[in-house]
């Protein structure tokens, strides 16, 4: 049963109220429990699955700029111009329920010696952050990328040293990492930092058609989960994964267009309309593309709602039975054009 319309409002705005209001940073993190809660009622109300992350992202976005600021003010922080940046998905605006940290700070500095001790000083600052969105429910990175870990902690020039050589020496590890950390959106402090580093990665990737071809070879891992007759690939009982098997294939598509055709943009949606006009894809094309990512995004949102708790989200997938006929019809369409969408990859990248 939807939620009224009106309550939803009201709730909303005295949860922004709240996360506005003066407080401790222990006053923040305890506001956390009540921003989940709100974001499943939203979502639960009927939202499409682009327009649900894009808020959910925005609430947490919300929640990290109020515990960094707050923090911020503890710290013995040096003085000098830095940034906070989200990566990976929250880097996109596509987060779902379940969500661990992907971050990094980048500093100001004039030389090697110079970024060393002021990592020092940023270091303790940035692992109490990610402690504290730790104990909102924004889950430490099994990876360990994030701000607070000293090689995501770099001055321009290092993070600037680092993408020059993921792109001109593209192996796994590199390609993987493009995945994450190519998504940079600068959240807190000097914007103009993070700009800066996003205008040198499209420089380059823009210039680099062998890293091109490797990140789009790299994308066609993931097999759409069809049979040759369109059909499902697995039984009513069996699990899909719709992040590595769906999502994930318009995500990593949209990221490998916009890096070729300059796009500043992270959001997978602008991505695949800004650099699919580039590239001349037809807009009933990039119509169905978005729509078919925004249907399984609301599915996997679904499922997590539905889920018993966030352990058992991470690792499950869905099963067909779970779906009515008219959900599981627009799953096969939306696989369908993940598979167009591949299509297209191979073919502008000589696949």
């Amino acid at each position: 049963m939807m939620a009224d319309p009106s309550q939803l409002f009201r709730q909303q705005t005295e949860l922004l109220a709240a996360l506005d209001a003066p407080g401790s940073v222990e006053d923040i993190v305890a506001l956390a429990p009540r921003v989940r809660g709100c974001l499943h009622e939203l979502v639960g109300s009927g939202l499409d699955g682009v327009a649900a992350t894009r808020l959910i992202a925005l609430y947490n976005d919300r929640l990290t700029v109020r515990i960094i600021a707050s923090l911020a003010r503890r710290h013995r922080l040096p003085p000098v111009a830095w940034c906070w940046l989200a990566l990976g998905s929250e880097g996109r605006h596509e987060q779902t329920f379940v969500t661990d940290q992907d971050n990094g700070l980048i500093f100001q500095a004039s030389s090697s010696q110079e970024a060393d001790a002021v990592r020092a000083l940023f270091l303790p600052f940035a692992q109490e952050v990610n402690q504290r969105l730790a104990d909102a429910g924004f889950a430490l990175c099994s990876g360990n990328i994030m701000a607070g870990n000293p090689a995501w902690c770099l001055s321009l020039d290092e993070w600037r040293e680092q993408f020059i050589e993921w792109v001109r020496r593209p192996e796994p590890e590199a390609l993987l990492n493009a995945s994450i950390f190519f998504d940079l959106r600068p959240l807190y402090g000097d914007a103009e930092l993070g700009e800066q580093l996003r205008t040198l990665l499209l420089s380059m990737t823009v210039a680099t058609p062998s890293f091109q071809h490797l990140m789009a070879a790299n994308a066609l891992h993931a097999e759409v989960p069809l049979n040759f007759r369109g059909e499902l690939a697995v039984n009513d009982d069996e699990e899909i994964d719709l992040k590595k098997f769906g999502s994930r294939i318009f995500v990593d598509a949209g990221r490998i267009l916009a890096l070729t055709a300059g796009t500043r943009s992270v959001n997978t949606v602008e991505r695949l309309l800004q650099a699919g006009e580039t590239i001349g894809l037809p807009a009933q094309e990039q119509a169905g593309f978005v729509a078919a990512f925004s249907h399984i995004l609301r599915l996997r949102l679904v499922q997590q709602s539905a889920a018993p708790d966030a352990s058992v989200t991470m690792g499950s997938g869905l099963k067909p039975s779970m779906l009515h006929e008219l959900d599981r019809a627009i799953l096969r369409e939306s696989l369908k054009q993940a598979r167009r969408l591949q299509q297209r990859l191979k073919l502008n990248y000589s696949l």
